[in-house]
């Protein structure tokens, strides 16, 4: 596939990631009439790469994520090369969705995004359940850490074929279960940049630390499968070893 065909469903696949797993933060989950919470959010989030990667997998890998795409480098599954015009595919096609979603949300009349906020992640007084920055940096390190190790595996052609999708969505989903209360949930610096372009202020200002702990947890997860599971090269045949007669 050409890099433009790649990059487009980088984007796409993006875009849905954040519209639909914000989405139903924004939209849903704020209403408590509707009783979505924080397992149908974390539901929607793993829905979102499930259904992308059957969806454009075959085109780019589906990567949706700066850390997953620096981590699959780390893991030595992908070129250096590509990793900047992929991010840049991501990071505008989740500022995109967080717009779209700004635009929807406002149509509320008593909505206000200093009040409700687009599912920016967070740490301090803007994390869900008040952890501060340690607690988020080291949740969001271990957790990308874990999703590029179930990346890895479910995608390594030793697996059993076809089923890597629900892998993975199933693992993001249970990443959102486990962290929505101390950071939001990142493991993905182009989804917190997104909502945080929009929203602006405090988001801008704690974005760093969703760029670092991500980025360092997919960096970890790839070079600690790598050496987990590369096969060993065949022994060489040892000088002068008998032989079978003919």
């Amino acid at each position: 596939m050409s890099m433009v065909r790649r990059t487009s469903a980088e984007f796409l696949g993006t875009f849905w990631l954040v519209f639909g797993g914000c989405g139903s933060a924004v939209l849903s989950a704020a209403f408590p009439e509707v009783g979505i919470g924080l397992t149908g959010v974390s539901l929607a989030f793993g829905l979102t790469v499930l259904t992308m990667a059957y969806s454009v997998g075959h085109i780019s890998g589906c990567h949706l994520n700066p850390a997953v795409t620096v981590g699959l480098w780390a893991g030595g599954r992908f070129p250096a090369k590509d990793i900047l015009p992929y991010v840049i595919a991501q990071v505008v096609g989740a500022f995109l969705a967080a717009m779209v979603l700004y635009v929807i949300a406002t149509g509320k009349a008593d909505w206000s995004l200093a009040a409700k906020g687009l599912a920016a992640n967070g740490y301090g007084e803007h994390s869900p359940g008040a952890y501060n920055l340690t607690s988020g940096l080291l949740i969001e390190v271990v957790l990308t850490f874990m999703f590029l190790i179930v990346i890895l595996g479910s995608t390594d052609r030793r697996a059993p074929a076809g089923f890597a999708p629900l892998a993975i969505g199933l693992a993001l989903t249970l990443i959102h279960l486990i962290s929505i209360p101390v950071t939001n949930t990142s493991v993905n610096p182009a989804r917190s940049t997104g909502p945080a372009l929009v929203v602006g202020g405090w988001a801008l200002q704690q974005l760093w630390a969703f760029w670092v702990a991500p980025l360092v947890g997919g960096l970890l997860g790839g070079l600690a499968y790598r050496a987990l599971a590369e096969e060993m090269p065949p022994k060489p045949a040892i000088t002068g070893e008998a032989r079978p007669s003919t």
